[in-house]
């Protein structure tokens, strides 16, 4: 669980845009929308090759 402190003469959005890079840097907003769904293993499987591919081909 992501904590901020707020100080008493801080600004509450300022406080909020804190607490977002925080639960971006930690991962939790990408892991929230891995488990969104559940995926079966071809489709993991399938949607790994098809970046792999993608990236192949963006080397080039």
């Amino acid at each position: 669980m992501s904590t901020i402190k707020v100080g008493e003469t801080e600004p509450i959005e300022s406080a909020i845009k804190r607490f977002k890079r925080k639960c971006q840097k930690d991962g939790i907003i990408g892991d929230l929308r891995k488990h969104d769904e559940y995926e079966k293993p071809s489709v993991k499987r399938k949607k790994k090759q098809k970046n792999a591919i993608k990236r192949s081909k963006k080397q080039k």
